[in-house]
């Protein structure tokens, strides 16, 4: 090896270090934050005492501010989108992978152009939809709402998973006397379910995540964590050492889920992109 390929060789190494300290600092100084006592909140940068008591004030709401309950409310919420969006998503997916007809491609596009729009540009008439139906603040009204996050996902990546199927399969059950119902239910359906678990994490993300629709459209009862952590920064002064800690918190669903399902993640997401 020569002395130029080994000097690029490092070169490479100590740019790919630096990116991932840039890409990574920002999620140490969470975890510095949140352990920061709001004494020494502005007065220090790395040395200070590092103390729990921003996560037991998140945690026990006694700065008047229900966390917890926001934390509950996003995974009620959150699932229940999901769970909503797979009941009817994997019925589209398997139906718009099958079944071609004049127009088809058309539909699915307007489907997924759902995903596309910007959220600003149907809140307003959302919001007055939502206060006319009495659905403002409510868990039905948000797990509604998220079906414009989550079903054209759901619906767009599944189908491509069924497409990848073989239809013989199907047509095989079909002769030994299936209906169409049992065969999507007994043979395809095991069949992706590697794709089910990868699309439903990411379904759950993309939920949990949502910013604007329950900034609009909740106001207490059924509020997320991704408005309410940033209760903290009211008032007189605020509190970023909360605000971090908050933050954290709510990582902690969708980083466990995906631990749990890791195995499938991996094998759905890379599902038909290898044909034999």
């Amino acid at each position: 090896m020569t002395v130029k390929k080994r000097l690029l060789g490092w070169l490479a190494d100590a740019a790919l270090v630096l990116y991932f300290v840039f890409a990574l600092f920002p999620i140490a100084w969470m975890v510095i934050l949140s352990l920061k006592p709001t004494n020494e909140l502005f007065s220090t940068y790395f040395s200070f005492s590092p103390t729990l008591d921003g996560y037991r004030t998140v945690l026990g709401d006694s700065e008047g501010i229900p966390f917890v309950r926001f934390f509950v409310n996003s995974l009620v919420v959150s699932v229940g989108a999901v769970v909503l969006s797979l009941l009817v998503g994997l019925p589209a997916a398997y139906a718009s992978a099958r079944w071609r007809f004049k127009g088809s491609e058309n539909l699915m596009f307007t489907l997924l152009s759902f995903r596309f729009a910007p959220e600003l540009t149907v809140i307003i008439p959302l919001f007055v939809l939502y206060q006319k139906l009495g659905l403002f603040d409510t868990y039905v009204g948000m797990v509604w709402v998220l079906q414009l996050v989550t079903l054209p996902l759901i619906v767009w990546i599944m189908r491509s998973y069924f497409a990848d199927l073989t239809p013989e399969l199907e047509q095989a059950a079909l002769l030994d006397g299936y209906t169409r119902k049992q065969a999507f239910v007994r043979v395809a359906l095991p069949l992706v379910k590697p794709g089910v678990a990868a699309v439903s994490l990411l379904a759950f993300i993309f939920a949990w995540n949502n910013f604007v629709f329950p900034l609009i459209l909740t106001s207490n009862e059924a509020q997320t964590v991704t408005v309410g952590a940033l209760s903290f920064l009211g008032g007189d002064r605020p509190k970023y050492n909360l605000t971090a800690a908050a933050a954290l918190v709510s990582v902690v669903p969708p980083l466990l889920l995906a631990l749990t399902i890791q195995r499938y993640l991996v094998r759905g997401l890379s599902f038909g992109a290898v044909k034999s």
